[in-house]
């Protein structure tokens, strides 16, 4: 294939198109000695398969532009017809609705991403690395190389200043593609050591790969596959620089920290410890997978897409010929998880054959796949996809026939959505009480045709990018943000606590670790746990005690607060103290504190408030403590004596675990219910002095609001079944912290949504074990701009409460509701088996938490082997009896019928943060990561329930 060369300026233009489309654009970067090369590929026909799909002119008639002078609607008027809108857009969807058949097993494996080879240096065959060479090697389907939307948008962003780029990801302006450093370098590939343990340091080859997605690691293991070696961009959470991983602080401290950094994966993948050869080397990692990292999480959905489309076109097209045959189709639709068999694949290849199949038995897993669209795609009849044949595909591949019908309903004849009928959509389907200065403005954010932009008005592209945009998110956008009273006494609130912090893994056996404190923190964590001991060389240490868990030391932990501490949330963590140590290993670890705090650490009260705990807004920035407080002083808040040490009641937690190994060694040392409590470690304890739960006050003689009780997850179960008002007024005054019971050795979790019923603040989990428990925690916290601190409602604050959860009785606790959701369809779920030929059947569950009456789940039916677009068209109703304090997960399964259904992805919201109208759900990884591309779309509509 020819190619010419041409100028960024005539790139910029091609680009203001190409990503407005539904493909790559197509260029060929290639990787030379003198760094990248921008080439615009040949002829107009014989062009590769990626490359056929590049973007088109901008869509929309000729003959007409909208006219944006009509006068806006009242929203006096829109209020009579929201009502009509909303039942109307809901019926609009309904013609694809296809009645339900048996469902059979089968299980799918997401498309191994980023498996081509790197290519295009000459180290790459030295050191054994995947695949051929060259441009060959490249992200297309054909003889030329041409990059991913990654990719070249990366490079414009690299060259192009902050301000090219508009708010909806396109640039605007582009300098050279070539004077990136950082880029080249990583495309280039570097050697590196790899660091695993103090006697365990190897030179390793690392490599950007062409698709600027995965990286390639060299590596030295026998009969290790091709796959083992790659790790994707979208699996990195963090890069950091220097000694600031456990592994790092240990065994690198002979080496400069500008020659460190380390690589921090999402799920619990052990950190990847790198030293590079120079400070120059370490900086280009550093800063050029900053910069992809942070250009993949810029991306849109639709951008996103776009590039896995095409990665998947690329892996099918096995012999780079530009075509796709039948054998390579079936192999993509494998990939993108969608199952075809012979007959069926055949059809697109065969245009003679008009045959009105009887589709209906797989037509709502199918509804863009019909033999009968798709046999007219192989028009050369050369029993294979090429040229306009493959854009014809695509275009079908990625069609939204759902949204299309609600678009038509809104649109003219000529495709336009005027900015009146997108306020009449907004107000009267979506909900929106600021449609009328709402439109405009998401006109312009997201419409990718500059002459519907200018004339005001929508296509059918800027509806989907709307839908798919935080705007068209389940979840509320305004509560992305703090949005509720932070100046409420502390104990008014929930706080996202985690239990045993330091542990990895289980609670007998497994490691301890900084990083499950820094984990813990940037996932909204605001209360974590340290159970401290004696160490050797007068340095307290910490692990689970009684138990094989490995031990680190207590200022490592108080060192990696710090540091992360107030990196997600600006308001208050808590340090709860589980003390073990001599009155001399205390002394060390209230010197710790305070020199390595200093004035982060609360030492006294704030703003001289006596009686009643300060608010989270007045704690900003500050760490307090939980711990044991001398008795024999004056209280915390009125000043202290000169007493140096005594006796206080000992809680250890551990003692309770349900390991005949720990009761063992807990008999031999002789368990004492009092522990020698130094007077500096007291001091440290201000707000949160802990005392055992004695039963609750006794309104003549309440105690102290700053004491504190714990309990366990079974006695506070108990507490709240059985004196559940009571036990709502306690937590009114005073914190509460929940634990696990002993028996959870293996580090499960309980639900912890009965006992934020009863208003309990401190509900504390095992953060490392992923779970419907963990999703439901985190559903909760990410309202209020994921700050750690929820707001409880008004019910659980007010001291003339008479709520009980257990008994519903007439009262103020708002409204009920009747939610009806629609689970219209879903898009690009990933695989959940590593089989090429395993494709899912999924089934979507709704899951509803909260108080008893409210607590629900229905499920759709299961669509046979489509995990790229199933449809379902089912509509459940629920009614809620405590809005305030219900939460709606959506999970969705891999349906099996011999074993247990496998897990494909769940998201989980408040209830009060539901958005209404049409809306996409982007779904969670088992970790609470997102997916890349993965939703489902539905419809929400909330009634008052009379």
């Amino acid at each position: 294939m020819k190619s010419c060369s041409f100028h960024c300026v005539q790139l910029s233009q091609h680009l203001s198109h190409a990503f407005r489309v539904e493909t790559d654009p197509f260029l060929d970067l290639r990787t030379t000695e003198d760094g990248l090369r921008t080439e615009k590929c040949g002829s107009h026909r014989k062009r590769s398969i990626a490359g056929k799909l590049q973007g088109q002119e901008e869509a929309g008639p000729a003959a007409k532009t909208p006219n944006p002078s009509r006068e806006e609607p009242e929203p006096e008027r829109l209020g009579r017809a929201r009502g009509a809108g909303q039942a109307a857009a809901a019926a609009a969807i309904n013609e694809e609705a296809q009645p339900g058949r048996n469902s059979s097993p089968g299980h799918g494996a997401g498309p191994a991403e980023g498996a081509a080879s790197p290519g295009g240096h000459r180290c790459s065959e030295e050191r054994g690395e995947p695949g051929g060479s060259g441009p060959a090697a490249a992200l297309i389907l054909g003889t030329a190389a041409a990059p991913a939307p990654l990719l070249l948008l990366l490079l414009l962003l690299l060259a192009a200043p902050a301000a090219a780029m508009a708010s909806n990801g396109t640039f605007l302006a582009c300098n050279s593609l070539k004077d990136d450093k950082d880029l080249k370098f990583l495309l280039k590939g570097s050697q590196l050591l790899k660091v695993k343990s103090s006697s365990w340091r190897k030179e390793r080859f690392y490599k950007l790969q062409e698709d600027c997605k995965t990286i390639w690691q060299e590596s030295k293991k026998v009969l290790r596959s091709p796959e083992s070696q790659i790790f994707s961009i979208e699996d990195i959470r963090d890069v950091r620089s220097g000694h600031k991983t456990e592994g790092m602080e240990k065994y690198a401290k002979d080496v400069p920290e500008y020659r460190c950094f380390s690589i921090i994966f999402k799920d619990q993948r052990k950190n990847l410890d790198l030293i590079a050869s120079s400070e120059d080397d370490a900086n280009h990692w550093i800063a050029g997978l900053g910069k992809i990292i942070a250009h993949s999480n810029s991306m849109n959905q639709k951008q996103k897409l776009q590039h896995w489309i095409h990665t998947c076109l690329r892996k099918a097209d096995k012999n780079k010929d530009n075509k796709m045959s039948l054998k390579e189709l079936k192999d993509f639709l494998k990939e993108v998880n969608i199952e075809v068999d012979d007959y069926h694949a055949k059809k697109i290849f065969q245009p003679w054959c008009r045959l009105r199949l009887a589709y209906a038995r797989r037509k709502e897993g199918f509804h863009s796949f019909s033999p009968l669209r798709l046999q007219h795609c192989d028009k050369s009849k050369t029993e294979a996809l090429e040229d306009d044949e493959i854009e014809e595909f695509y275009k079908i591949l990625t069609e939204r026939k759902e949204i299309d019908s609600i678009f038509q309903m809104y649109s003219d004849p000529e495709g336009f959505m005027s900015c009146q009928n997108l306020v009449r959509f907004l107000y009267e389907v979506q909900q929106e009480e600021d449609a009328v200065v709402a439109a405009p403005a998401l006109i312009q954010r997201y419409e990718p045709n500059e002459r519907a932009k200018r004339g005001n008005a929508m296509t059918k592209d800027g509806f989907l990018m709307y839908l798919l945009s935080d705007e068209g998110n389940i979840f509320n956008p305004s509560h992305r943000k703090v949005y509720q009273d932070m100046t409420q006494p502390l104990s008014h609130y929930l706080v996202s606590s985690s239990h045993n912090t330091y542990l990895m893994e289980d609670q007998i056996t497994g490691p301890s670790s900084t990083e499950a404190y820094i984990r813990a923190l940037t996932k909204g964590c605001r209360c974590v746990e340290l159970d401290c001991w004696d160490g050797p060389n007068s340095e307290p240490v910490i692990y689970h005690g009684y138990t094989l868990t490995s031990k680190i030391l207590f200022s490592d932990v108080i060192k990696a607060i710090k540091n992360y501490a107030f990196q997600t949330s600006p308001y208050p963590v808590i340090i709860s103290l589980e003390n073990h140590c001599s009155v001399e290993q205390q002394k060390v670890m209230a010197q710790h504190m305070t020199t390595i705090l200093q004035d982060m650490l609360l030492v006294a009260p704030v703003d001289g408030n006596k009686s009643q705990f300060p608010s989270p807004e007045q704690l900003k920035g500050k760490i307090l403590v939980k711990g044991k407080k001398l008795s024999r002083q004056e209280d915390p808040i009125n000043g202290n004596n000169n007493l140096e040490a005594e006796d206080v009641s000992d809680e250890d937690e551990a003692a309770e675990i349900e390991d005949e190994s720990v009761k063992t060694k807990v008999e031999q040392k002789g368990k004492s219910d009092t522990l020698k409590l130094a007077k500096e470690l007291s001091d440290t304890v201000v707000y949160c002095k802990s005392v055992h739960f004695e039963g609750f006050d006794d309104p003549s003689h309440p105690r102290a609001f700053y004491e504190m009780s714990s309990f366990s997850e079974s006695k506070a179960l108990k507490l709240a079944q059985e004196s559940g008002t009571s036990f709502i007024h306690h937590n009114i005054r005073h914190l509460s912290r929940i634990y696990p019971a002993g028996w959870r050795t293996d580090s499960s979790n309980y639900s912890p949504v009965d006992l934020w019923n009863v208003g309990c603040q401190i509900v504390a989990l095992n953060f490392q074990t992923a779970g419907t428990e963990m999703d439901v925690y985190q559903g909760r916290f990410q309202d209020n701009g994921f700050s750690g601190y929820v707001l409880k409602p008004e019910f659980l604050r007010d001291e003339q409460t008479k709520f009980n959860p257990k008994s519903i009785t007439e009262g103020t606790w708002g409204t009920k509701k009747k939610l009806l959701l629609k689970i219209i369809s879903g898009q690009q779920l990933p695989k959940v088996n590593k089989s090429k030929n395993s494709i899912v059947d999924p089934k979507v569950t709704i899951e509803i938490y909260g108080v008893q009456q409210d607590s629900n789940k229905k499920q759709t039916k299961v669509i046979e082997n489509n995990g790229f677009n199933p449809n379902w068209n089912e509509e459940f109703t629920f009614d809620i009896e405590i809005p305030a304090l219900a939460l709606v997960r959506f999970v969705v399964e891999d349906f099996d019928m011999s074993t247990k259904n496998d897990f494909i992805g769940q998201y989980t919201l408040p209830f009060t943060s539901l958005k209404q109208g049409y809306r996409h759900i982007h779904l969670l990884t088992k970790n609470g990561d997102p997916y890349s591309s993965s939703t489902l779309f539905v419809f929400v509509n909330i009634q008052d329930c009379e």
